[in-house]
């Protein structure tokens, strides 16, 4: 009993002293401090990894091609210091001279060249690359056009590649500028052209030349107000006759008197026939 009395006696003297209450308050106040803390930099620390998360996520994920629009045109061959364009564009704003040499002969007519014709300087075959990266819309086997690739960009671009073979694409495929599409072949349409690739560039269904866009963005041609040439037959009547003009002006002197004589027995001919009076060679005979 003495014991028990002397511990209580001894409690009650301990929180007597002045000291022991704002210890225990300090004592108190400093757990509950750091368990603030402690949970504060807990919370922060899981955002963190949350957030870092996230960012990996999101660098893990399929890079998707952005500004497609500011990339250049490029020429569809893989070394254009080797190439040379057999053919150009028939631009409607060039000289006569241009027109002329533009125009593609066949089938007994004359037909203005919608793209150009790009060739090697030693006529063989070569890689044909996508001039612009895009989604090929067309791949079709033609014999006249020697099968023709489309790329469909961006705003009602579109590039169009001919007189290929070993096709190396499928509609729906995305492709990057510079990458392989095809080797250059033949086609009916420009046999003289020999081993080329046709090359077109299209906006809205109009076709642009694309020796003004070489190295310009597509948001360059995006800009520019396009618009289907007037009359192309007329013009090509035109630019027909401008053609005999030039071939007439080769012709020597005496090749120009030949022309004229014959010419006038042919006159003469017809007119005998109209008035139905024989010829002069004709009664020669009948004498």
């Amino acid at each position: 009993m003495r014991e028990e009395e002397n511990k209580r006696s001894s409690q009650k003297s301990f929180f007597k002293k002045r000291w022991v209450f704002p210890a225990i308050y300090i004592a108190s106040a400093a757990i509950i401090l750091t368990g603030v803390l402690w949970y504060t930099n807990l919370t922060s620390s899981t955002k963190d990894n949350k957030a870092t998360d996230i960012a990996q996520k999101k660098f893990n994920e399929p890079s998707v091609e952005v500004n497609k629009a500011m990339e250049n045109f490029k020429m569809p061959v893989a070394n254009s210091d080797t190439a040379v364009i057999e053919k150009k564009f028939y631009d409607f704003k060039a000289s006569k001279e241009e027109q002329v040499a533009a125009l593609v002969h066949y089938n007994n007519q004359y037909v203005p060249n919608t793209g150009i014709d790009i060739t090697m300087k030693n006529g063989e075959t070569f890689d044909v690359v996508a001039a612009l990266s895009g989604t090929v819309t067309k791949v079709n086997e033609d014999a006249t056009l020697g099968n023709v690739i489309e790329i469909e960009h961006e705003k009602g671009v579109v590039t169009q590649y001919s007189s290929v073979n070993d096709m190396k694409v499928k509609v729906g495929e995305q492709v990057k500028q510079g990458e392989v599409i095809a080797k250059a072949g033949q086609s009916l349409f420009n046999e003289k052209a020999g081993t080329h690739v046709h090359f077109e560039i299209r906006k809205d269904d109009v076709p642009v030349n694309p020796d003004n866009y070489f190295n310009k963005t597509l948001s360059a041609l995006q800009e520019e107000n396009t618009t289907p040439a007037a009359d192309t037959t007329e013009k090509v009547t035109e630019d027909k006759a401008n053609n005999q003009k030039i071939d007439d002006s080769t012709k020597t002197p005496d090749d120009q008197k030949i022309d004229d004589s014959t010419n006038t027995q042919d006159d003469q001919g017809t007119s005998s026939e109209e008035d139905g009076t024989p010829s002069d060679s004709s009664s020669d005979t009948n004498s």
